[in-house]
C-alpha cells in the first residue's frame, strides 16, 4: 500500500477513537429530568420528574397542559426549589432529586383520558443547559373507590436483549 493511501486512512482512525474520560457525557434530557404521572383520583393528576444526579430543573420553568381542554387545569402550586445563583438567569430556585407535583383537574371525569403535558427545562452541573423540553402521558382518571391509577412513565426504559 502506498503512503499517500495510509494517511487518510490513520485520520479516519482517529477520528472513530472513543473520546476520553474528561469529555463530558451528557443524559439525553428525557433521561436527565425522567417525567412520569399517575391519575390519584378523577380530579387530580400527581406529576413527577426524577432529575438525575448532577442536573437540576429550573422551578420557574416549569409549565403543565391537559387535552382535552375540558378537563381544565387549576395553577399547580410548585413546591419550594433551592435558591441558586445561575450564570444564565441569575437568582433562580431550582429541583434536584425528586419532585412531586399535585393538579387539579376540576373538569376531569371518571373514566376519562387526558393527555398531561410537562414543560420544563434544566442544566447539568457540567454547565450545559437543555432547551425547554415537552414530555408526554396518557392518563386514564379513576371511577370513585377504584384507587390512584397506574404510574405511567414518559420515557420507559427500552427493552434490551441481553439485561
Amino acid at each position: 500500500m502506498r503512503a499517500s493511501a495510509i494517511v487518510p486512512l490513520l485520520f479516519v482512525a482517529l477520528l472513530a477513537q472513543p473520546a476520553s474520560a474528561a469529555d463530558p457525557k451528557l443524559l439525553p434530557p428525557e433521561e436527565a429530568f425522567r417525567f412520569s404521572a399517575r391519575a390519584l383520583d378523577a380530579n387530580t393528576i400527581e406529576a413527577r420528574f426524577a432529575v438525575a444526579d448532577g442536573y437540576y430543573l429550573y422551578r420557574d420553568k416549569m409549565r403543565f397542559a391537559v387535552t382535552p381542554d375540558s378537563a381544565g387545569l387549576a395553577q399547580p402550586r410548585l413546591p419550594a426549589g433551592k435558591p441558586k445563583e445561575d450564570p444564565f438567569f441569575g437568582k433562580v430556585e431550582t429541583y434536584r432529586g425528586n419532585v412531586v407535583v399535585t393538579l387539579a383537574v376540576p373538569g376531569g371525569g371518571a373514566g376519562q383520558s387526558v393527555v398531561l403535558a410537562a414543560d420544563s427545562q434544566g442544566c447539568a452541573d457540567q454547565g450545559v443547559c437543555y432547551p425547554p423540553t415537552i414530555q408526554k402521558v396518557t392518563l386514564l382518571l379513576p371511577a370513585p373507590g377504584k384507587g390512584p391509577g397506574p404510574t405511567v412513565d414518559a420515557n420507559p426504559p427500552k427493552k434490551r436483549w441481553f439485561n
